[in-house]
């Protein structure tokens, strides 16, 4: 195992429950293809960092675990007793299953909507984190979280993922990690978010879906990616 090797964590709930902000401008089979295609793109460019080793998606849907599993991830089931709080106790059933796994290991929980996510970006993260504390990437909207980050092999991952979760991770002890990060920061909820992911430069499996899909045609525009 590399020195300082992380362990990232993503959670995507069922397909029938995605995207519900969009539901006004996108039919739902349409919002389950988008957020596919935005995992994809999350896990593309999460994979391309050379210090994280693993990429563990939790879900209870199948067309999710096999996305993932077709892009070289693996697959963790949502816990049946993950109650109202089903995210975070994914999340951490999955941290502490990893932890079984491969022993005293760093841990990332990442947001699955971020199409616009750089590998340097999250690289960066990685290396301005302090050790021994648990971190934090603001969302873009300065009330969520992006990113979580546990540089203590054996603190756990403690996520509070949900409204106002950058402030219950302060509370709880996060520190905030200062950074531009733009596509980190963007996750994806609403109309606008979209549009700001499509001129930061959505990654591939995005802009596929979007062309498709027959959204506005600022999606046809050049951007910085090339797929």
């Amino acid at each position: 195992m590399r020195p300082h090797a992380v362990h990232a964590v993503i959670a995507v709930k069922s397909l029938d429950q995605a995207k519900s902000r969009l539901a006004d401008r996108l039919r739902p089979e349409h919002r389950a293809r988008l957020v596919l295609a935005m995992l994809a793109d999350t896990i593309t460019a999460t994979a391309a960092v050379q210090e994280v080793v693993s990429i563990t998606v939790v879900t209870p849907d199948p067309a999710v675990a096999d996305l993932a599993r077709s892009m070289g991830a693996a697959v963790h089931p949502e816990p049946r007793t993950a109650g109202r709080d089903g995210l975070n106790n994914a999340l951490a059933d999955a941290a502490t299953g990893l932890r079984h796994r491969y022993g005293a290991v760093d841990l990332l929980a990442l947001q699955a909507d971020l199409p616009a996510l750089r590998p340097e970006e999250l690289a960066d993260v990685l290396t301005v984190a302090p050790r021994g504390l648990r971190s934090i990437v603001v969302d873009h909207a300065g009330t969520g979280t992006a990113a979580l980050l546990v540089r203590d092999p054996i603190a756990a991952l403690e996520p509070r993922f949900g409204p106002g979760s950058a402030g219950k991770h302060r509370a709880a002890g996060a520190v905030d990690l200062a950074g531009e990060w733009p596509g980190l920061r963007l996750d994806v909820d609403t109309a606008d978010d979209l549009d700001l992911a499509i001129e930061l430069g959505a990654g591939c499996a995005t802009r596929v879906a979007l062309h498709d899909i027959g959204w506005p045609d600022r999606v046809h525009l050049p951007v910085r990616r090339v797929c």
